[in-house]
């Protein structure tokens, strides 16, 4: 089983930044991929970013590549989320979650374990 907590949510500015965390706990985290998704109001979850187990195969969605930067430290059991150039269509609750297979994927059906979200506001 993994437990996974987000931090760092909050309202910022367009343009601003804001670095997200997601703290996990369990033996098996650093054998998992790990993923970022966001739901924004009146839309489905979708996919932002994901990262394999050692760190590479990274994948980001065409709205925040470029812009968002996803990374791991295994030793710490943690997995950030550096977003910058904030614009008004990032405001979403994002959520972390712990693949089931150390390949990242963009489908939620990879996923197994979930965080409880994090709220980010970002105002024009």
């Amino acid at each position: 089983q993994v437990l996974l907590g987000e931090s760092g949510g909050g309202l910022v500015q367009a343009g601003g930044s804001l670095r997200l965390s997601c703290a996990a706990s369990g033996s098996t985290f650093s054998s998992r991929a790990m993923g970022w998704f966001r739901q924004a109001p009146g839309k489905e979850r979708e996919n932002v970013a994901a990262i394999n187990w050692r760190g590479g195969g990274i994948y980001y969605a065409d709205s925040v590549k470029g812009r968002f930067t996803i990374s791991r430290d295994n030793a710490k059991t943690l997995v950030y989320l550096q977003m910058n150039s904030l614009k008004p269509e990032d405001t979403a609750v994002y959520y972390c979650a712990a693949g089931r297979t150390d390949t990242a994927g963009r489908a939620e059906s990879e996923y197994d374990y979930w965080g409880q979200g994090t709220q980010v506001t970002v105002s024009s």
